[in-house]
């Protein structure tokens, strides 16, 4: 099974940016259909899906950080980014990231439907001070 490792984490002052990493320890991007999606878990709160992009190179966000994050991948190295950009307190949790288990596109809905999200790193810490 695939194995994610995220990375980029720290604390960062508010309208600041940071780059997260997800490197796979596969290369699954060789597959013809993948999904990858980043998430965040705040202390006390739920996880909440942040952004996802595919095989087909297409990216849906969430509305609370379309227009400020990016995500890409890089399949050369097997790693998917996450550019954060105007950083909120809100954005502060841990992020991790995740491969869709169906081996399908991502699709609109795809971050709100958990049950088809496998293989969760440990996660990388981000923490926005004002």
């Amino acid at each position: 099974q695939v194995q994610f490792t995220e990375s980029g984490g720290r604390s960062v002052q508010s309208g600041g940016s940071l780059r997260l990493s997800c490197s796979a320890s596969e290369n699954i991007y060789a597959r013809k259909l993948w999904c990858v999606g980043w998430f965040r878990q705040a202390p006390g709160k739920g996880r909440e899906g942040v952004a996802t992009i595919d095989s087909d190179q297409d990216t849906y966000y969430s509305d609370s950080v379309k227009g400020r994050f990016t995500i890409s991948r890089d399949t050369a190295d097997n790693t998917v980014y996450l550019q954060m950009n105007g950083l909120k307190s809100e954005d502060s949790g841990v992020y991790t990231c995740a491969v869709e288990r169906r081996g399908d596109y991502c699709y609109s809905y795809s971050l709100d439907k958990m049950d088809r999200w496998a293989n969760f790193g440990q996660g990388t810490q981000v923490t926005v001070v004002s």
